[in-house]
């Protein structure tokens, strides 16, 4: 269970890191930085939906 916990905070460090790309890349490939916008709004999603999902997987055990 300790891996399910840590693989929610690498979606979060994937996002942080994206939104980082997104400022850098701004002015400079505004292509790409909406490539990176995608990556934040997946992986903040991913991460919701596993933390929920293992919470409920959770709350099943006796």
């Amino acid at each position: 269970m300790k891996f399910h916990k840590i693989s929610e905070f690498l979606y979060i460090v994937i996002a942080t890191i994206s939104v980082f790309e997104v400022i850098t890349l701004w002015d400079v490939q505004r292509n790409k930085a909406y490539l990176f916008i995608g990556f934040v709004a997946l992986s903040v999603f991913m991460f919701l939906f596993r933390r929920n999902y293992r919470k409920k997987f959770n709350n099943r055990k006796p």
